[in-house]
């Protein structure tokens, strides 16, 4: 069976981390699946998906390295062609992916202790973010 849903998201924008945990383990429990496994794709090419320990270094250090990698400030071929800011918004976002997998069994998503779903909106404006959730299982 496949149970397809929407996830709708207000963000800050900006680096903008969000645990989205608790609404993906809604969206498994609505199903009555007890095994199988869920995928989510962001909507957009500014955001992106990845799992962490949802604390305020973690999230920071996670911050800080992307500003290394992808520095807001850079020269980016994006800015020229469009005129706008966000070019290190779509690099960070291609670099962790719009999509992400995980599993559940016993219709409780197979997450470490410590390991939440976050959503990171790179964009340089606060966005509504959605996020298809498609549920695979028995």
């Amino acid at each position: 069976m496949v149970v397809s849903r929407k996830l709708t998201i207000s963000t800050n924008g900006n680096g903008d981390a969000l645990d989205i945990t608790p609404g993906v383990t809604r969206a498994v429990k609505e199903t009555k699946l007890s095994s199988g496994v869920i995928t989510l794709f962001v909507i957009g090419s500014t955001a992106a998906l990845t799992t962490i320990e949802y604390e305020e270094g973690a999230v920071a250090d996670l911050g800080r390295v992307l500003e290394k990698i992808a520095p807001r400030h850079a020269e980016y071929e994006h800015h020229l062609r469009w005129g706008d800011d966000n070019g290190h918004s779509h690099v960070r976002a291609a670099l962790l992916g719009p999509s992400l997998s995980v599993p559940f069994i016993g219709a409780q998503l197979t997450l470490g202790t410590w390991q939440q779903i976050i959503l990171i909106d790179f964009d340089t404006r606060p966005r509504q973010r959605e996020i298809v959730a498609q549920i695979m299982g028995e």
